[in-house]
């Protein structure tokens, strides 16, 4: 599908400022549509949405279907009198500032959601709510299950010392393996808790849809992420075990990663379970249909996080310590696009199309007219410079239109984090590819002009990256677990000055023309 030009801000929810503990999509969201509606911005990129889990990474989601209720407003549901003000008080542990401490967060404001729960049931029957449940029930049903069974046997889990367990290895065999006696059983036993959690994601929806069609009336399109593998700790792999390469009590036969490659010798081990794809194309791959119909019923664009498992995956041995032994198996390729490009119509994807790219993974990403990905970051490598030219296909004049420029992702370092920590030869490429007289303290604002006036159909960057933050404001470093995910901007960086230069070179560059 054709693709408007424009540029937009890569900020996620839980870095949102000014409420307590993290983020929320509450009064401060709907204040950083405007200041994104003030700096002629036309687009805005957040991470996947769903219930994050160990290690807090939104790439690790109990469901690709639901939303995190971590990031739920309570003031909004204090204004609509399901929690009082009391209630919504934080513990004194918990911060209007610094960075995120998911685990703080978890334990004060989970409860506070399942009082507002318990307060929206009590109404009684709510028609917003039915239509809810019956419109979602494809996932509905089986998350809130999941995560009222994972609840009971979580805490029982802590109790016994026995951590990092998960379904398949520590709930009773009935209800690991899906039998219908054992989860009606459950369902009978505990339809309250089911009923809260279902609750909880109507809160959710609620106010995202709100936020989003808020942020739609000034012009501004959200783009989704969609990780092509979920979590092994999910309801979507609990309640479809049979769309995944698991053994019979439900442990995964292969897992997903990476192959070793400069960055690292031994791969990267990511542990998801691998699809089952021969059973995907049995039903035309119905389970991947409602996920991207569902996802679009959030956002506008969706990003799809490591596009290239589609064409191949590498495979690894579930008993292997690291992604070494793994090897490359053939994937749904073109069938799986075809099908859902039958069932959904254009699609208004995007793909991630960073690390081993293969002229087949192109040929499939051109085939669909999909854009592909340029890191800024990337660029500048001085063992690629050429004798004959500068033809890194990272450097702007390389680019094709159907592309996304970005200064740097999720995944990388800030750009002002990057330049801090080059090497002189990439300092000096930078130097001379900028026009040879920029200062080092204008290189991020002059990097950020350069990516808006390419000929990149879209043009993206984390806030970091615009008030030009060195490494403490980086929002992830791969295969590393601690004080990722965590940072939150401040309430400075809601910046007029800021937002004017943005507009300035929005205009430039024609990516605020109106439609």
């Amino acid at each position: 599908m054709a693709f408007k030009r424009s540029s937009g801000i890569l900020l996620h929810p839980t870095s949102l400022p000014g409420t307590p503990g993290i983020g929320t999509i509450g009064k401060q969201a709907y204040r950083f549509v405007d200041w994104l509606s003030e700096a002629g911005q036309s687009l805005w990129q957040v991470l996947p949405l769903g219930p994050t889990g160990y290690g807090d990474s939104p790439y690790a989601s109990f469901s690709t279907f639901a939303g995190n209720p971590l990031i739920i407003d309570l003031e909004m549901l204090r204004d609509q009198g399901y929690v009082t003000e009391q209630a919504i008080q934080p513990p004194e542990y918990i911060k209007f500032d610094g960075p995120v401490d998911f685990g703080s967060v978890v334990w004060w404001k989970i409860p506070v959601l399942k009082k507002a729960a318990n307060v929206f049931l009590t109404r009684g029957k709510n028609h917003e709510f039915e239509k809810f449940k019956k419109e979602n029930a494809s996932w509905l049903d089986n998350y809130a299950l999941f995560m009222n069974i994972k609840e009971f046997y979580d805490h029982k889990a802590q109790d016994e010392k026995l951590f990092g367990k998960l379904w398949n290895n520590y709930w009773p065999a009935d209800l690991a393996t899906f039998q219908p006696k054992a989860i009606a059983d459950w369902k009978a036993k505990n339809a309250e808790g089911i009923e809260m959690q279902k609750v909880i994601q109507f809160f959710f929806f609620q106010q995202w849809l709100a936020l989003k069609s808020y942020a739609n009336g000034k012009g501004i399109s959200i783009i989704g992420d969609i990780p092509i593998f979920v979590a092994a700790d999910s309801a979507d792999v609990w309640a479809n075990q049979k769309l995944f390469q698991l053994n019979a009590d439900g442990t995964p036969k292969f897992v997903a990663g990476v192959p070793p490659d400069y960055f690292s010798a031994t791969g990267q081990l990511w542990g998801n379970p691998l699809y089952n794809w021969d059973a995907m194309k049995k039903d035309n791959y119905s389970w991947w249909t409602e996920r991207i119909k569902s996802m679009l019923h959030m956002v506008d664009f969706i990003r799809v996080d490591h596009f290239r498992g589609f064409e191949a995956y590498w495979s690894i041995p579930a008993s292997e310590k690291t992604a070494i032994n793994g090897k490359w198996v053939k994937g749904p390729d073109h069938d799986f696009f075809n099908a859902i490009k039958k069932a959904l119509g254009d699609l208004p994807i995007l793909a991630e199309d960073l690390g081993l790219i293969t002229k087949e993974v192109q040929d499939l990403r051109d085939d669909f007219s999909l854009p592909g990905m340029k890191v800024l970051q990337f660029a500048f490598d001085a063992n690629e410079a050429g004798k004959d030219g500068f033809t890194n296909a990272f450097l702007p004049h390389m680019y094709t239109q159907n592309c996304l420029v970005y200064t740097g992702t999720h995944d990388n370092d800030t750009m002002q984090g990057w330049l801090d920590h080059a090497s002189p030869a990439e300092l000096a490429i930078i130097g001379d590819y900028l026009g040879g007289n920029v200062k080092k303290e204008d290189l991020v604002p002059e990097l950020i002009r350069t990516a808006l006036m390419s000929v990149a159909v879209f043009a993206i960057f984390p806030l970091q990256d615009i008030f030009a933050i060195s490494s403490e404001a980086r929002m992830n470093t791969p295969s590393t677990l601690g004080s990722n995910w965590s940072w939150r901007m401040k309430e400075e960086h809601f910046d007029k000055t800021k937002a004017a230069w943005l507009k300035k070179y929005a205009r430039l560059s024609a990516r605020n023309m109106k439609k």
